[in-house]
C-alpha cells in the first residue's frame, strides 16, 4: 500500500478507524448511555468527510492498480450517501430514545454500513464490488431487526437476510461465470473481453446474474418482494435509512458495473434494465394503491422511483447516467422531508402509521400539511416542483436514446401513482374529522421537514446547481 494508495482511500479508512474506535469506547465506557453522543459523533463525521471529498477530489485517481477508483462519479455518489445517512440519524435520535432503542450499535453500524457504500461506489474490480456490498448488506440486516422485542422487527431481518443471501448467491454465480469466460475480475479487463461484436454467450450469462443480484439490492420487480416487509417491520427510522443512503449506493453500483465493465454492450443489458424499470414503475404504482400503512406505501413508493431512475440508466447514454443521477438526489432529498414527518406522527405517545389518522390534519398544524403537500407532489411529478424536473430529466434521456415507448410507459406510470400520493394531501385536508395526532415534533425532525420542502420549491430555479456536478460524474463514467 503506498501512500498514492492511502491518501486515495483516506475516507473509508477514517470511516472504519472511527467505527471501531468508537465501538471500543462504548464497550469500555457507558454502553447504552454513551448512544446519543455516538449518534451526533457518527452524522458530525459523515459530514466532515462529504466536505472533504468535495473540496478535495480532482480527476481520476486509482488505487491498488485499478481495484478502486476514485472519480468524480463515486465522488458525487459518495456525498449524496454521506450526508443523507448523517440526516436520518440525526431525525432518528429522539425517537430511538423514547422506545428505548437507542443501542450505542446503532450509529455505529450505519458508519459500516456507510463504509460498504463508500467502497461500492468505487469497486474497480468484482471482488471489492462484492466486499463492499457485504459489509454494507451485513450492517444492514442486523439494523433492520434492532427491535428485538417485536416479531415485525425480527421478521423483517430475518426476511431480509435470507433474501439477501439469495442475491448475493446471484451475483457471486454471476462474478464466478464473467471471471470464466473474461480470465479477469477487474472491470478493464472485462470490458476488453466482451469486445465490440458480440459478446461471448458465458460472459451475457454472467452479465445477467449480476444485474440479478444488483436489482434485489435497488428493489426492482421482480426482485422487490423484501421491500414491503421490510419497510413495515423495521423501527421507522431504520426505514427511513434504508430508503436514502443504500439505494443511492446500489444505483451508483449498477450505473458502475455496466458502464466500467459491460459498456461496450449498451444493446443486451439496456433491454434488461428497461424490463427492470417498466415492471418496477407499473408494480410499485398499482401495488401502492390498495395501502393503508405509511409505510408499506412508502415501499412501493421507492420500487417506483427506483424504476424511474432505472430509465436513465437503460438509456445507456452520458446524459442518461446524469438524469439517474440528479433524480436520485431528489428522491432522497424527499425521503428524507417526507420521513421526518412520519417519525412524528403518533397519538397519545403510541406510533400512527394508518393515514386515515391524517383527515384533517391541516386544520391543526397547517405549516406542516403544506410541507407534507410539497413533498407529496413532488412525488407525484406535478410540476413546476423539483420531483417533476427528475422525472423530466429521466424521460428525456429516454427519448433521446430512442427509447420513446419506455418514456410514455414512464408518464402513464407516474398518472398512476399519483393517485395514491394526492390521496394522503386529500386526507389531510378535506378528510373527516377524527382523534387527533400529537402536534409536538423534534426540532431536527421539523427543520428537516421544512428544508425538504423547501428544497422542492426554491430548487427550481436551478436544482440548486446539482445539474453540473451530475454532468461531470457521468462524464467520469461513460467514457
Amino acid at each position: 500500500m503506498t501512500s498514492a494508495d492511502f491518501s486515495i482511500l483516506l475516507p473509508e479508512i477514517i470511516l472504519a478507524i472511527f467505527a471501531m474506535a468508537a465501538l471500543l469506547f462504548a464497550v469500555y465506557t457507558g454502553k447504552d448511555k454513551t448512544a446519543p453522543m455516538m449518534v451526533w459523533g457518527t452524522a458530525g463525521i459523515f459530514l466532515i468527510l462529504a466536505l472533504y471529498i468535495g473540496l478535495n477530489g480532482e480527476g481520476a485517481n486509482l488505487a491498488f492498480d485499478g481495484l478502486f477508483r476514485d472519480d468524480a462519479f463515486a465522488r458525487f455518489s459518495k456525498i449524496v450517501i454521506l450526508v443523507s445517512a448523517a440526516a436520518v440519524l440525526v431525525m432518528s435520535q429522539d425517537y430511538m430514545q423514547k422506545r428505548d432503542l437507542l443501542r450505542f450499535e446503532y450509529p455505529l453500524l450505519v458508519a459500516l454500513a456507510a463504509v460498504g457504500m463508500c467502497v461500492m461506489v468505487s469497486a474497480g474490480d468484482l471482488i471489492v464490488l462484492y466486499m463492499g456490498l457485504e459489509l454494507q448488506s451485513l450492517a444492514l440486516y442486523v439494523v433492520a431487526s434492532l427491535r428485538r422485542d417485536s416479531v415485525k422487527s425480527t421478521e423483517a431481518g430475518l426476511k431480509y437476510f435470507v433474501l439477501g443471501a439469495l442475491s448475493s448467491g446471484l451475483l457471486l454465480y454471476g462474478a464466478s461465470l464473467t471471471y470464466g469466460f473474461s480470465g479477469t475480475t477487474e472491470f478493464a479487463g472485462i470490458i476488453q473481453a466482451a469486445g465490440e461484436g458480440e459478446m461471448p454467450l458465458g460472459l451475457l450469462f454472467g452479465l445477467v446474474f449480476l444485474l440479478a443480484g444488483l436489482a434485489f439490492k435497488v428493489s426492482a420487480v421482480p426482485f422487490h418482494m423484501w421491500t414491503p416487509d421490510v419497510y413495515e417491520g423495521a423501527p421507522t427510522p431504520i426505514t427511513a435509512f434504508f430508503a436514502t443512503a443504500p439505494k443511492m449506493a446500489a444505483m451508483a453500483l449498477f450505473a458502475r458495473l455496466v458502464h466500467d465493465a459491460f459498456g461496450s454492450a449498451t444493446g443486451d443489458w439496456g433491454q434488461i434494465v428497461a424490463f427492470l424499470a417498466v415492471a418496477s414503475m407499473f408494480l410499485g404504482s398499482v401495488a401502492a394503491i390498495g395501502q393503508r400503512d405509511i409505510k408499506r406505501l412508502m415501499a412501493y413508493s421507492s420500487i417506483t422511483h427506483m424504476g424511474f431512475a432505472l430509465i436513465g440508466l437503460a438509456s445507456g447514454t452520458e446524459f442518461g447516467v446524469q438524469a439517474m443521477l440528479v433524480y436520485m438526489a431528489i428522491y432522497i432529498t424527499m425521503n428524507v422531508g417526507t420521513f421526518a414527518f412520519i417519525l412524528s406522527m403518533q397519538r397519545d405517545g403510541r406510533i400512527v402509521t394508518d393515514i386515515r389518522a391524517l383527515n384533517m390534519y391541516s386544520k391543526r398544524e397547517p405549516l406542516k400539511a403544506l410541507a407534507v403537500l410539497i413533498l407529496m407532489f413532488s412525488m407525484a411529478g406535478v410540476p413546476p416542483l423539483v420531483g417533476f424536473f427528475g422525472k423530466f430529466y429521466v424521460l428525456r434521456a429516454a427519448v433521446d436514446a430512442n427509447m420513446a415507448w419506455l418514456a410514455v410507459a414512464g408518464v402513464i406510470a407516474s398518472v398512476i401513482g399519483a393517485f395514491y400520493y394526492l390521496r394522503i394531501v386529500y386526507y389531510m385536508y378535506f378528510g373527516e374529522e377524527g382523534e387527533a395526532l400529537d402536534g409536538a415534533m423534534p426540532a431536527p425532525q421539523w427543520a428537516l421537514l421544512m428544508i425538504a420542502a423547501a428544497v422542492m420549491l426554491l430548487g427550481v430555479v436551478n436544482l440548486f446547481g446539482i445539474e453540473g456536478p451530475a454532468a461531470a460524474a457521468a462524464a467520469a463514467l461513460v467514457h
